[in-house]
């Protein structure tokens, strides 16, 4: 979906997919508590993540709503909290809501029921997205078009720049190695404390859950840094700073690999998942710049290696120990830092070579905004995409 989605972005907007998508994804949400089987639960899980693809609107808006110069923070908070939502709905549904339920109906009854709330806070989202939003800070795709101010952008054209350029697969693999991290470490970190540790599932839980807790203001951090960064040395800065978050990240997982005491495990870990989610804000500071007309494209196209990412080092802990996982994916990190000094982004210098444009240099050498946001394919790029 999120292949699909970049492309539909830089087509219509993020405003309607968005609000589409929260509708749709709450009536999977809904019919939870009719469940009564394994295949049943698979497949209203499988129309429940396809809300997850929302991730790749919510970069394409904040990237059209701010400028390059602070689209890092922007991208990064607004991505940090969507993923901090994850772990306070669970909260919110196991701690709140379901004891609430509880006092007036079997406990059965109310698991079934309960999941009737997010299902009405997704849809009324979706709802109120798309009647009090706007698509970018000139108004809504629809009518731009109209007023003859923006062109009709072929999704498929959109998809091809970015498909090719080979800044977005470099981007691609080190967002597999933060995010997809991430999501593997919460799949697997409550079961490591649970047997590396000897904790109970109640205190794993608790554990495990501080990683995604550092989403409250790590990837932010990423992104502001990022962005400062970019103030005092340009695309080169972030490029540094993007290296300097995968090494330590990399270097984290593999002394926690090795740690065997709990309260030192506890310690690497905050420092670990701090390095995976600045790492994942870095990442959307840079984005935005690679191909301006065709960044719904390459937002998706990134965003869905952060799932790759996952599926390849979940498959490394089913079948390997988890130090010698910790081994495989700390290396893999590592070596995935070394890639910053292959991006290489027309008009912007790169890790080791090249020169910034003019208009780059005046941008962060004399702090002048390029006040520029999210650009339209002009013509000419319509026909060489076609």
């Amino acid at each position: 979906m999120r292949f699909v989605n970049g492309p539909l972005c830089d087509k219509y907007g993020a405003r309607i997919l968005m609000s589409i998508i929260l509708c749709c994804a709450s009536i999977p949400t809904a019919l939870t508590g009719l469940v009564n089987g394994a295949t049943g639960l698979a497949i209203v899980r499988f129309f429940i993540g396809l809300g997850g693809s929302t991730f790749v609107m919510c970069q394409y808006w904040t990237t059209s709503m701010f400028t390059k110069e602070v689209a890092g923070t922007a991208n990064a908070l607004v991505g940090g909290w969507g993923n901090l939502g994850g772990g306070v709905t669970q909260l919110v549904m196991g701690s709140v809501l379901f004891p609430l339920f509880k006092t007036g109906m079997s406990a059965e009854t109310a698991w079934r029921t309960v999941c009737i709330v997010p299902a009405v806070v997704a849809f009324s989202s979706g709802v109120a997205v798309y009647f009090i939003s706007d698509d970018c800070p000139k108004g809504n795709y629809s009518e731009l078009k109209k007023q003859g101010t923006m062109l009709n952008v072929s999704a498929a054209a959109s998809f091809r720049q970015g498909a090719l350029n080979f800044n977005t697969w470099l981007l691609f693999v080190q967002y597999a190695c933060c995010f997809g991290v991430e999501l593997t470490m919460n799949n697997a970190s409550a079961t490591y404390f649970k047997e590396e540790f000897g904790q109970s599932t109640e205190s794993a839980a608790a554990l495990a859950s501080i990683f995604g807790w550092m989403n409250l203001f790590a990837r932010g951090l990423g992104g502001f840094t990022s962005d400062k960064f970019n103030a005092k040395m340009g695309m080169r800065g972030r490029l540094i700073w993007q290296t300097v978050c995968l090494l330590i990240e990399g270097a984290m997982v593999l002394v926690f690999a090795n740690t065997k005491n709990l309260g030192l495990a506890v310690f690497v870990l905050v420092i670990f998942s701090s390095f995976v989610q600045a790492a994942e804000g870095s990442t959307y500071g840079i984005v935005p710049y690679v191909n301006p007309s065709a960044t719904g494209s390459i937002s998706g196209i990134v965003g869905a290696g952060g799932n790759c990412g996952a599926v390849a080092f979940g498959m490394c802990f089913r079948q390997l120990s988890y130090k010698n996982a910790f081994t495989i994916m700390g290396s893999i990190i590592l070596g995935s830092s070394i890639l910053s000094a292959l991006v290489t982004i027309r008009g912007h210098r790169s890790l080791f070579c090249g020169e910034d444009s003019e208009i780059v240099k005046n941008t962060w050498k004399f702090g002048n905004s390029t006040g520029q946001v999210l650009e339209v394919p002009d013509e000419e790029s319509e026909e060489k995409g076609n």
